[in-house]
């Protein structure tokens, strides 16, 4: 893996929701192929909307799929959670003491796991990095292109039932 490139990193519950939708894409390759064999059935082509659409539903699906397998098979596990310091695979809950706002924020370590809209922030965006490594009462200041904000690390925790998923399913992925 070459220095300067990203690293995908992700929990145990990540990488098995990833390898779920993977299970889901390949499933899905099967009812698409019915629907081709079915449409060349029909007869002509070269008017045949069921053909054209089953054809690009499956180009669609083989390259998500093709992404998904070369994603995971250069996923870093983390394989223990830090809640001492903000890193990768915690949720967090901090205080904007600019504006006086209370979020809560998962740390993720994949571009991919990226959904602000429900808190879930990269440790390479402006806020992640700005609050990676910092502990719980710490007032960290995020430079963002807005300007300065001021945060207040107020809780460091595990996500739901990743606790539970780390003695549950062990992984073959490289551990960071």
């Amino acid at each position: 893996m070459e220095d300067n490139k990203p690293v995908d990193r992700f929990t145990r519950k990540q990488l098995r929701e990833l390898e779920d939708r993977l299970a889901e894409l390949k499933a899905k390759s099967h009812d698409i192929a019915q629907r081709i064999k079915e449409a060349r059935e029909q007869g002509d082509l070269s008017e045949n909307s069921e053909y054209d659409s089953a054809m690009d539903d499956q180009r669609k699906n083989e390259g998500e799929i093709a992404e998904l397998e070369a994603l995971l098979n250069r996923a870093v596990l983390i394989d223990k959670i830090d809640t001492k310091k903000v890193s990768v695979g915690c949720r967090i809950t901090v205080q904007n003491i600019t504006k006086g706002k209370e979020s809560t924020y998962e740390i993720v370590g994949s571009p991919v796991l990226v959904d602000v809209l429900s808190g879930k922030i990269s440790d390479m965006s402006p806020v992640g990095k700005g609050l990676c490594g910092a502990k719980a009462g710490q007032e960290v200041t995020v430079e963002l292109p807005a300007g300065p904000v001021v945060y207040k690390i107020l809780s460091i925790t595990k996500p739901e039932e990743e606790g539970e998923a780390a003695a549950a399913k062990p992984s073959r992925k490289k551990k960071a």
